[in-house]
Order: structure tokens, then C-alpha cells, then sequence
């Protein structure tokens, strides 16, 4: 067992207890600053420190089954800090603090802090500058404003003088769009850090932006916080709820960490994601807590317009020691990916009656550049998962989405809008209290599934199971208590995999090419 720092900021640190467990450790653990005892219990493996001095060396002490751990770090320094109350914040809920907010942001000075201290502040639309950091003290709420006419509209593209090149400013749902600037948004940006106890809560539920959310009202619906085209960014520590749509949206960020906060959206608000990177690279989700409305964590690369044209894809990611709670999905590919998404590990995630674990969804009109390959899923716990691990190249998304051409059954040309599915590695997971299928795989006629690998993997469904659907798409049954299901794979290799509880025969193949099984 180890104890490694994560990152440290000017003011707050974040660290891992390494023990291979899922989200939590065997026993909560002791955590002292400076000889100073900070948690009597944590119980996640990943932990945080605020209120820190910059430039400031701190040994930090876990006791944690017996042993004793100490590490030494320092903070990052600071230039200057700038308290957000003497620009007039008034905290009362109701006054709006825009102008305000954004005057501490617009003249933190480079390496500064804008602090803004415990209270209630109603505010719209605010935007980071680089080379600063956002802190928010325990007890302060960014509290989002209720009238989507206070939110100024982001172009989805601008133009060039040359009339040739464009710019991509923002989107919705994979295509540049027109729509609401975020409540924090980080744009065209470097070096930008938002941390401490505070919360940005959209207060979605009292506006209507939760009503006939597929309309489009003036602009399409903003995200809580919204990168694009940004590097060295970080989030961490804070509370976001209560999103707009998509709640953490990056598009053609580098280099981002997402750390050790929350995100809570209530189970029936709609499209309300947790984290969508989008077309990203170099990417750190670890230590996260997320209960939402939609999927919880939903890698993308926009649809085929941008993805076919920019060949962007997501890819180089890291999620570890997550809990990911309630949505739609846990860890979810797709569906807007024609960028492609690549090369991921997730790891010692702990997924709680999420509808779907391991999730891929894509369809017919993609495109080629729409391939998903490298992802590897390795020691992960589900807890009353549904449809522990589902793809699904037939998912009927977009208006054309229950159409013949993405739903048709039979073979159809390999073409430029093909989509493509490489290697998939499942390592070292067990699943307990499924109830639809097990393994749900059903790939395209003419371009199958290339590779399914599981290994050291274990399946129970709960006896009290209800049939449902599996993967979101035409003319499939419901089903329950149905062990693997595969479709359209080239290979499948499984070893070591264990399934309990199922209904029926234990393999149900249809064109599949090479198993192996041990």
C-alpha cells in the first residue's frame, strides 16, 4: 500500500491511498496535516486537503490497516490573491453577482487566486482567464440564474476572413451549434484551476430548462461548465449540481484533470451527463463522485460533420477510483464519437445500480474515423448493474436514428460512414444483482466487432431479476437473466469468466468468428 500525491495546487492537494480496491479502501483510514488530524475516517481511497498556504511544505500521515504513511509536498506559489467580496458580492440568493464575479475574474492578476468566501451568490455566465485559479470556500454557492435571457448565445461556428477555415466556439450533442454559454465557462485558456469546498449549482430545477429539453429555446441548453479549446485545466474538490444538460462538457481541451469532486443531477433530469469529454487528449478522471440523470461518464468525439473533417479524436484517458452512481450508464463510448476514441484505462471504478456498466454506442453514418480501439476495463465493481456490459453498434440515436439504415440487419456497404470497433479489454471485474444480459455484443454485419478479451471475470444476477432492454436499439427483445449474447464479433476470448443466476443456454452467437474459452 502506498500514498502518492496527485496534484497540488496553490491553496488545496489531492492524494491517493494505492490498495487496489475499488473507490473505497477495506477499512476507513486516518488522515493528519502536520501532525494535525484532518479525517478521523475517510473512506474513499482518494482524499483532499484544503485551506493550504502557497508555497508551503506540508507532510501529510495516513494511518490506514496498521501501517504508517507519511509524504512530504509543497503547494504551488501564488502571486497574488484577490478576494472576490471586495468587488460588492452581495450573498443573498437572489442579487445577480455577474458583473461582479466576472470583474475578480477579468483582473486576477497571472498566478493569482480569486477567492470567493462562504454565501449565496446568484450569478449567470462567467469566464476564466489563464494562468489563474478559482477558489471557492466551503459554504459558497454559485448559484445559476433561472432566466435563459441573462445567458449570453455562443456561436456555434465563426467564420474566417479568408471564408475558407472555421472556428468551433461550442455544440450540442456533437455538432457546432449555437448555445447558452456555461455557468463557468473555460475557453480558449491555458493553465486554469477551479478548486476548493464550494458549489456551482446551476438550480436547474427552478428554471425550465429541464422542460421539453430537445426544443430549442433561442440557444440550445448550456452546460454547467464548458472548456473548449483549452490546456492545463483542473477541476477539484467542489460540488456541481443540478446541471443545465451535460454537466462538465470539455471539447478540444489538452491535458485535463477532473479530481476528487462531486456532481449530482437528480435521477429524472434529462441528458444531464456527468463528465463528456469531448474529442480531449490527455485526460485524468479520478476520485469522482457522480449521481446523474444520463450517463455518468460518456467519452465522445462529436458527430460525423466535425469528425470526419477535424479527425479529432478522444483518447490517451485515465479513470480511476470512481463512484458512479445511478445514471444511464457508467463508463459510456460514444454515441457521438466520429472522431474516434482511443487508448483508455479504467480502473478500480465502483458502478451502483447504474442501467448499463461498460457501455459502447455508435451507428451506421459515423464515418471511418469513428473507431473506437485500446479501451481496457480492469478491476471494476458493479452493484445491481443492469446490463453489466453492452455494445451496441445499432443505437438509435438522432432523428434518423429507427430509420433502415441504422437499424437494418443486414449487410450493408463498408463505406466511408462505416463506424469501426476494435480491441476490448475486460480484466479482473465482478458484477452482482444483474438483470438483463450479462454481456450484450452486437456488432454491424459488415464491419463486426473486432475483439472482446474478459478475462478473470464474474457475473451474478438477482434472482428477483426483471426483463428489459439491453441495448438501445429496433427489433430486440426484452431479456433477462440472459448469460452473453454476441452478434457480429470477430473474436471473443474468454478466461476465467464466471456467470451465475442465467436463464437458458449460457452462449447465444450468432456470426461470430474465433472463441476461445478457459
Amino acid at each position: 500500500m502506498n500514498l502518492t500525491l496527485i496534484r497540488s495546487m496553490t491553496r488545496s492537494a489531492v492524494f491517493e491511498l494505492e490498495n487496489e480496491l475499488c473507490y473505497r479502501p477495506a477499512h476507513p483510514f486516518t488522515v493528519a496535516l502536520n501532525g494535525k488530524t484532518v479525517y478521523e475516517a475517510c473512506n474513499t481511497n482518494v482524499f483532499s486537503l484544503f485551506s493550504l498556504l502557497p508555497g508551503t511544505t506540508y507532510t501529510v500521515e495516513v494511518q490506514a490497516e496498521g501501517e504508517t504513511l507519511k509524504l512530504d509536498f509543497t503547494t504551488e506559489a501564488e502571486t497574488f490573491f484577490v478576494d472576490a467580496a471586495r468587488y460588492g458580492l452581495v450573498a443573498d440568493g437572489e442579487t445577480d453577482n455577474t458583473v461582479r464575479l466576472q470583474a475578480a475574474l477579468s483582473t486576477c492578476p497571472k498566478g493569482g487566486t480569486v477567492y470567493v468566501p462562504a454565501g449565496r451568490y446568484r450569478t449567470a455566465s462567467l469566464f476564466m482567464k489563464s494562468n489563474t485559479t478559482l477558489y471557492l470556500e466551503k459554504g459558497a454557492v454559485l448559484l445559476g440564474d433561472n432566466d435563459r435571457t441573462h445567458y449570453p448565445i455562443l456561436p456555434g461556428v465563426l467564420p474566417s476572413e479568408n471564408e475558407v477555415d472555421e472556428y468551433y466556439l461550442t455544440g450540442w450533442e456533437g455538432n457546432p451549434l449555437d448555445s447558452f454559454a456555461g455557468l463557468l465557462n473555460i475557453t480558449q485558456v491555458h493553465d486554469v484551476v477551479v478548486t476548493g469546498e464550494g458549489t456551482l449549482d446551476c438550480d436547474a430545477e427552478n428554471g425550465d430548462w429541464w422542460v421539453n429539453p430537445k426544443v430549442k429555446r433561442i440557444a440550445w441548453r448550456p452546460r454547467a461548465v464548458a472548456a473548449v479549446d483549452s490546456e492545463n485545466v483542473c477541476l477539484h474538490g467542489i460540488t456541481v449540481q443540478n446541471s443545465y444538460s451535460w454537466t462538465i462538457h470539455p471539447i478540444f481541451v489538452k491535458h485535463l484533470d477532473l479530481l476528487n469532486f462531486n456532481i449530482n443531477n437528480p435521477y429524472n433530469a434529462p441528458n444531464t451527463d456527468g463528465i463528456d469529454p469531448e474529442s480531449c487528449e490527455y485526460i485524468r478522471i479520478i476520485g469522482m463522485n457522480i449521481h446523474v440523470g444520463d450517463d455518468c461518464i460518456a467519452m465522445k468525439a462529436s458527430k460525423v460533420f466535425l469528425g470526419m473533417k477535424l479527425k479529432r479524436s478522444c483518447e490517451h484517458t485515465v479513470i480511476r477510483n470512481c463512484l458512479l452512481d445511478k445514471g444511464h450508464g457508467g463508463i459510456v463510448i460514444g454515441s457521438e464519437m466520429s472522431g474516434g476514441v482511443k487508448d483508455m484505462v479504467v480502473t478500480q471504478c465502483l458502478m451502483d445500480h447504474t442501467d448499463r456498466g461498460l457501455r459502447v454506442k455508435t451507428r451506421r453514418g459515423r464515418g471511418n474515423t469513428a473507431v473506437i480501439d485500446g479501451l481496457v476495463f480492469r478491476n471494476v465493481e458493479m452493484r445491481g448493474v443492469k446490463a453489466p456490459f453492452v455494445i451496441n453498434m445499432f443505437y438509435f440515436c438522432d432523428p434518423d436514428g429507427h430509420g433502415p439504415y441504422v437499424q437494418c440487419r443486414e449487410p450493408m456497404p463498408v463505406d466511408e460512414y462505416t463506424p469501426k470497433l476494435g480491441s476490448l479489454t475486460m480484466e479482473n471485474i465482478v458484477a452482482t444483482d444483474a438483470q438483463f444480459a450479462g454481456c450484450y455484443f452486437d456488432g454491424l454485419p459488415e464491419q463486426p466487432i473486432e475483439r472482446v478479451t474478459m478475462r478473470d471475470v464474474s457475473i451474478t444476477f438477482d434472482p428477483n431479476a426483471k426483463e428489459g432492454q439491453a441495448a438501445m436499439a429496433d427489433n430486440r427483445p426484452l431479456v433477462k437473466k440472459l448469460a452473453i449474447y454476441a452478434e457480429n464479433v470477430k473474436e471473443i476470448d474468454l478466461h476465467n469468466v464466471k456467470i451465475e443466476g442465467y436463464e437458458g443456454e449460457r452462449l447465444h452467437f450468432v456470426n461470430v468468428g474465433h472463441f476461445e474459452e478457459d
